[in-house]
């Protein structure tokens, strides 16, 4: 039972899961996150259970080359949910678990948040700064030449740098972060999709279903 340590340090969460992605194992962060108040809620879920598919399926990916043998480790940065409900980044390390025969079992990691060495990275000040703007203003028309410009970036600069963080385009990541939130927002109220398509920053209905089939596979 060392994994209970985990519970006892601060910002650090733990999980582990099966091959078919069930979750063995959450640390009391992730329950807390997810807004749950014991493991029997949480214990035998799915990644697509928990999460909105656009980000479900990224998770997934990294899961699947775990398993594979393709990779020993991975390492990057992840969408998680904040306690406002939106869409917040941390660090996610990742690595195979292996049974009494030395085969993959299924996946172990940890998130926790940049550290102080981290965040001194140019890429992170960067990418930290116009994901504060993205998460703070994606309901606005933003332009990604003004983002890299409050950014002191040029657009080729902050493309390479979100591609080296996300794996994505700093336009795919607003996109995603509008969708995020309008999938919160179809989850939880009354809202027509012509108003929370207007409230996410798309500009009309038809634009905003276009992308959320896109990216989840079903409309809105």
């Amino acid at each position: 039972m060392f994994h209970r340590l985990f519970d006892l340090v601060p910002g650090v969460h733990f999980f582990a899961k099966n091959r078919e992605g069930h979750l063995m194992f959450a640390s009391k962060g992730l329950l807390q996150r997810y807004q749950m108040a014991s493991e029997n809620e949480i214990l035998g879920r799915t990644d697509f259970d928990l999460n909105p598919d656009v980000m479900a399926r990224a998770y997934v990916e990294d899961d699947a080359r775990l398993l594979a043998g393709k990779v020993e480790k991975v390492e990057r940065i992840e969408l998680w949910w904040d306690q406002q409900g939106m869409p917040d980044w941390f660090v996610v390390s990742k690595l195979p678990l292996r049974d009494k025969q030395k085969c993959v079992a299924g996946v172990m990691g940890l998130l926790r948040r940049p550290d102080e060495s981290e965040r001194a990275l140019p890429v992170f000040q960067t990418v930290a700064r116009a994901v504060d703007v993205m998460r703070r203003d994606y309901a606005k028309p933003l332009l990604i030449a003004d983002l890299a410009r409050e950014c002191g970036e040029s657009v080729r600069q902050l493309q390479r740098r979100f591609q080296s963080a996300f794996g994505s385009s700093p336009q795919e990541f607003l996109i995603k972060t509008r969708i995020l939130a309008a999938a919160r927002l179809l989850e939880g109220t009354t809202l027509t999709v012509a108003e929370i398509s207007t409230r996410c920053g798309f500009v009309d209905a038809s634009s905003f279903t276009q992308h959320f089939r896109k990216r989840t596979g079903v409309t809105p």
